[in-house]
């Protein structure tokens, strides 16, 4: 990953309050959310109001809204073109959590065909920039995935901002917390390439009860994995 050189271009004292976002016009952002049994209650509640303050910042950038996945659900793999946050708040309330964590398993239906249309026509193919939501460990392989995308993309020569994958945790499960950090910082490490690029980034959701996503946690969540300067932010800054 390389700095954002839309931001890096623009002078200090030039930016608006809104200029931090821009880079997201550059792609398409997609969120997975984990509809686990282990999700119901606050969490799954906790979850909804975030994405619902996180959606306005990324459609007011993508005329074409964001899609969302769930790990679950099968009544639709995902909705597609969501612009406006009553939308997520009316699909939080249809979706019931249940189920285990097949993280890897649902990254791998969304990355592997991404990766053969970018393949075929890399002019053309936009950035996607991929936020989870989960409160866990994921059950399956998540690392297999994850390492053969970043081969991949690598093999082809993709920008390194061509796919992010956005690990934001809620709940405060510290097993979880430590795998989802290792998929940060160590994944060149699993996958026996330090070489490797770095496509992930992790942020858990460390503020007290009441608390909600700042300004700058809303920019480190939707553009951590795809910029490195956000991605060296600490987690503690991101909540008031």
């Amino acid at each position: 990953m390389v700095p954002n050189p839309t931001i890096a271009v623009i002078p200090a004292a030039s930016q608006g309050a809104d200029e931090p976002y821009s880079f997201l016009c550059s792609f398409d952002t997609i969120f997975l959310i984990d509809d686990s049994g282990s999700m119901a209650g606050s969490r799954w509640k906790e979850t909804a109001d975030a994405l619902e303050t996180i959606t306005p910042i990324c459609t007011a950038h993508d005329a074409d809204g964001i899609d969302i996945y769930f790990l679950n659900h099968a009544n639709s793999d995902f909705y597609h073109n969501v612009t406006d946050a009553g939308t997520v708040r009316e699909i939080f309330q249809t979706v019931l959590p249940r189920g285990g964590t097949p993280t890897g398993q649902r990254l791998n239906q969304i990355l592997k065909p991404y990766l053969r249309g970018y393949e075929k026509n890399p002019d053309t193919v936009k950035p996607i920039n991929i936020i989870c939501i989960t409160d866990g460990e994921p059950s399956d392989d998540v690392e297999s995935p994850l390492i053969a995308a970043a081969k991949k993309l690598d093999k082809l020569d993709a920008p390194a901002w061509q796919i992010g994958v956005q690990f934001f945790q809620v709940g405060r499960d510290e097993v979880a917390k430590r795998h989802l950090k290792q998929l940060d910082d160590g994944l060149g490490e699993i996958a026996g390439d330090d070489d490797l690029r770095d496509i992930v980034d992790t942020v858990p959701f460390t503020g007290a009860e009441g608390t909600h996503l700042s300004g700058d946690g809303i920019l480190k969540v939707v553009l951590g994995a795809v910029n490195r300067r956000l991605d060296r932010k600490k987690g503690e800054d991101l909540h008031r």
